[in-house]
Protein backbone atom coordinates (compact mmCIF):
# COMPACT_ATOMS: atom_id res chain seq x y z
CA UNK A 1 0.00 0.00 0.00
CA UNK A 2 1.42 3.32 -0.87
CA UNK A 3 2.51 5.43 2.12
CA UNK A 4 1.47 9.25 2.08
CA UNK A 5 2.84 11.87 5.10
CA UNK A 6 2.93 15.28 5.25
CA UNK A 7 6.92 16.36 4.93
CA UNK A 8 6.70 17.39 8.84
CA UNK A 9 6.36 13.96 9.80
CA UNK A 10 10.00 13.87 8.56
CA UNK A 11 11.08 15.76 11.12
CA UNK A 12 8.67 14.77 13.38
CA UNK A 13 8.59 10.93 13.08
CA UNK A 14 12.07 10.48 11.24
CA UNK A 15 11.77 7.28 13.05
CA UNK A 16 8.75 5.95 11.59
CA UNK A 17 9.38 6.86 8.38
CA UNK A 18 13.01 5.40 8.16
CA UNK A 19 11.51 1.82 9.36
CA UNK A 20 9.14 2.17 6.18
CA UNK A 21 12.08 2.86 4.17
CA UNK A 22 14.38 0.45 5.09
CA UNK A 23 11.95 -2.26 4.99
CA UNK A 24 11.45 -1.39 1.06
CA UNK A 25 8.50 0.90 1.29
CA UNK A 26 8.92 4.39 -0.80
CA UNK A 27 7.39 7.01 1.22
CA UNK A 28 5.34 10.01 -0.61
CA UNK A 29 5.73 13.38 1.24
CA UNK A 30 3.22 15.85 0.85
CA UNK A 31 3.52 19.96 1.35
CA UNK A 32 0.23 21.82 2.22
CA UNK A 33 -1.81 18.64 0.39
CA UNK A 34 0.24 18.16 -2.86
CA UNK A 35 3.08 15.96 -3.31
CA UNK A 36 6.45 17.17 -2.71
CA UNK A 37 9.01 14.30 -2.54
CA UNK A 38 9.28 10.64 -2.80
CA UNK A 39 11.88 9.38 0.32
CA UNK A 40 13.81 5.61 -1.10
CA UNK A 41 16.08 3.45 0.28
CA UNK A 42 19.42 3.48 -1.50
CA UNK A 43 18.99 -0.36 -3.55
CA UNK A 44 15.47 1.18 -4.57
CA UNK A 45 17.28 4.60 -5.90
CA UNK A 46 20.31 2.46 -7.15
CA UNK A 47 17.96 0.26 -9.44
CA UNK A 48 16.43 3.17 -10.46
CA UNK A 49 19.56 5.18 -12.13
CA UNK A 50 21.53 1.78 -12.62
CA UNK A 51 20.60 2.04 -15.94
CA UNK A 52 20.47 5.77 -16.62
CA UNK A 53 24.44 5.97 -15.01
CA UNK A 54 25.39 3.06 -16.76
CA UNK A 55 24.05 5.21 -20.58
CA UNK A 56 25.94 8.44 -18.92
CA UNK A 57 29.13 6.78 -18.80
CA UNK A 58 28.72 5.46 -22.47
CA UNK A 59 28.14 8.92 -23.54
CA UNK A 60 30.99 10.05 -21.54
CA UNK A 61 33.26 7.50 -23.63
CA UNK A 62 32.24 8.43 -27.13
CA UNK A 63 32.55 12.05 -26.26
CA UNK A 64 36.38 11.32 -25.41
CA UNK A 65 37.04 8.98 -27.96
CA UNK A 66 34.84 11.67 -30.82
CA UNK A 67 34.96 15.18 -31.90
CA UNK A 68 31.67 15.73 -33.07
CA UNK A 69 29.61 17.64 -31.12
CA UNK A 70 26.12 19.18 -31.50
CA UNK A 71 24.22 21.89 -30.59
CA UNK A 72 21.09 21.43 -28.38
CA UNK A 73 18.75 22.42 -31.36
CA UNK A 74 20.10 19.40 -33.28
CA UNK A 75 19.73 17.13 -30.62
CA UNK A 76 16.24 17.63 -29.68
CA UNK A 77 15.00 18.29 -33.70
CA UNK A 78 16.63 14.22 -33.81
CA UNK A 79 15.12 13.43 -30.62
CA UNK A 80 11.62 14.77 -31.38
CA UNK A 81 11.76 12.81 -34.88
CA UNK A 82 12.34 9.70 -33.16
CA UNK A 83 9.40 9.64 -30.78
CA UNK A 84 6.66 11.04 -33.66
CA UNK A 85 7.98 7.45 -35.31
Amino acid sequence: MIKIRPVSDLRNKFAEIEKLVNKGEPVYLTKNGYGSMVILNLKQYADLTQDIELKLDEADIQARNNDVRYEHKEVFKRLKSKVKK
